[in-house]
């Protein structure tokens, strides 16, 4: 029989003038086949109509969805920290209000770092869809559990936000003064601080936005190089990464940016003809 009880999980969901997207989100959350024990929504001083959905959504689901609201902007990292500081629950898992979750998410996921008490950080595959009413309910494909070193997550980002649950009790927190890559900071934090961390090979999120460096502006691209850079720095400042290894990760993250921005020059000139 299948276990029902709430999963020991805190969902934070930081919103930001999300209320086209919110709604999806939430239903998502909602349609787990084991709902987590709460969901945090953190209204990041919006602008639109998400403050009053945020109330109607706490008003149907009370002592379930749990409420703050900011009067200034933090920023994702900021939101997440919020959320995160009032978890109850000894595993957080993070969802982006524009994105989604498979109905098994949860009770996948739970299972395995309730089984791996060792593992601080786990992350899974997604799927990106095109159509904005399109649910993330597809036929799930189980694949291998891979635990990620240092050098792996160093060389590549294996985790959107969306698909990371952590242990609540880790030391390491979402960089508050970040706006780009403050997640890819965190993993990286982790894995360098001795945390095990490791990947599910299900997807089990999704993602409505376009791929970075796919067909976005090549502006955007250069924001998140530099914001990988420095993550580097900050990594070398806090001495987790040499100084030979700090240059020659910031060379091959800038070396990544040429290649995508030519990428998307040829996309450009290919989509014109």
């Amino acid at each position: 029989m299948a276990d029902t009880t709430p999963a020991r999980v805190s969902v934070v969901i930081p919103c930001f003038n999300c209320s086209a997207t919110l709604q999806r989100a939430v239903s998502s959350v909602l349609r787990q086949s084991r709902r987590p024990a709460e969901v945090i929504l953190i209204d990041d001083a919006s602008s639109d109509n998400t403050w009053p959905l945020l109330t109607d959504i706490e008003k149907g689901y009370p002592g379930w969805v749990r409420l703050l609201g900011f009067t200034q902007n933090q920023g994702a990292a900021g939101a997440r920290n919020a959320g995160w500081a009032m978890a109850t629950q000894p595993y957080v898992a993070f969802l982006d209000a524009d994105d989604a979750w498979h109905p098994e998410k949860i009770e996948i996921q739970f299972a395995y770092m309730s089984s791996h008490p060792d593992v601080v950080l786990c992350g899974h595959g997604h799927r990106i869809l095109r159509d904005v009413d399109c649910k993330p309910d597809w036929v799930l494909v189980h694949g291998s559990t891979l635990q990620i070193h240092k050098w792996a997550l160093l060389s590549e980002n294996r985790f959107i936000t969306p698909s990371v649950m952590v242990r609540r009790d880790i030391a390491q927190r979402f960089f508050p003064d970040k706006r780009h890559m403050e997640d890819r900071l965190l993993w990286l934090q982790v894995v360098l601080g001795g945390g095990k961390v490791v990947r599910m090979g299900t997807d089990l999120a999704a993602t409505y936005k376009r791929p970075y460096g796919a067909a976005g502006l090549s502006s955007n691209m250069w924001k998140m190089t530099l914001a990988d850079v420095d993550n580097y720095r900050v990594l070398h400042a806090a001495g987790s990464l040499s100084l030979l290894g700090t240059y020659l990760l910031m060379v091959f993250s800038i070396l990544k940016f040429m290649r995508r921005l030519i990428i998307l020059i040829m996309w450009r000139a290919w989509g014109r003809r």
